[in-house]
């Protein structure tokens, strides 16, 4: 019986998104404190992060989790933990996204993180973002759902709300086919709008509503965007 191997695309993808991990990291500096996002792509960061500080070629570094689990994979690697608490500031943060516009506008939630991933971002001075030539699109919208975080409470009026707003709403699920709970317990509505024509207004329209506690657009937040080609890595800022 032949034993499955791993396509030349898929491969090649990994490569080109251990090239992007590498080079995000080399945006920190020692002494820096450091977001630290979720994905794969992030988590291969995070691991090179950890390389370089058991090597000894960077010092003093502590980092700031999106997620319990990604607190959990630093640890487990060796990269002191901090909290916003205990800092007055992030330095530089990197992190995935699900879809990035030319303004280097995002969607982000894919992971459920979405709710630390942004209080995160909105506290660092450099939000780097790694994705794979997939991930580019000429308006949010167009290839992913806009993840919703809601408080079970009248969720349902939530989903309500969402879809007189033009969306078709799915409660996402988690893999035991429960419904998916965020760190913080809440749920995730994914909502497919299309091609979002003015994506402030809506964030504005969802930032109004009681019950949701937050969206996956993360507008004017992104400093530096790596994008992992075929052939190289691009690199595009704000």
């Amino acid at each position: 019986m032949s034993v499955p191997t791993p396509s030349r695309g898929a491969e090649q993808q990994d490569r080109q998104k251990q090239a992007a991990a590498v080079r995000a990291a080399e945006f920190v500096e020692s002494g820096m404190v450091v977001g630290l996002g979720g994905g794969s792509t992030a988590a291969l960061a995070i691991r090179r992060i950890a390389e370089l500080l058991q090597e000894g070629r960077l010092r003093d570094v502590v980092g700031i989790p999106c997620a319990v689990s990604v607190g959990e994979q630093a640890r487990q690697l060796g990269i002191p933990i901090t909290t916003l608490e205990d800092c007055t500031g992030i330095d530089v943060t990197i992190d995935g996204a699900d879809e990035v516009d030319p303004d280097l506008n995002l969607i982000k939630g894919g992971g459920g993180c979405l709710l630390y991933e942004k209080i995160v971002a909105q506290s660092s001075r450099r939000e780097i973002i790694i994705v794979d030539v997939s991930k580019p699109s000429p308006r949010l919208g167009t290839k992913w759902a806009l993840p919703v975080e809601v408080i079970p409470f009248g969720w349902g009026a939530q989903r309500d709300f969402l879809e007189a707003l033009g969306a078709r709403v799915t409660v996402r699920q988690a893999p035991s086919g429960e419904p998916f709970r965020t760190d913080e317990g809440n749920l995730i509505l994914d909502c497919a709008f299309g091609p979002i024509a003015d994506p402030h207004a809506l964030a504005s329209a969802l930032d109004t509503r009681t019950g949701i506690v937050e969206h996956g657009l993360f507008l004017g937040m992104a400093t530096d965007l790596l994008v992992a080609g075929h052939s190289s890595i691009e690199h595009r800022t704000r």
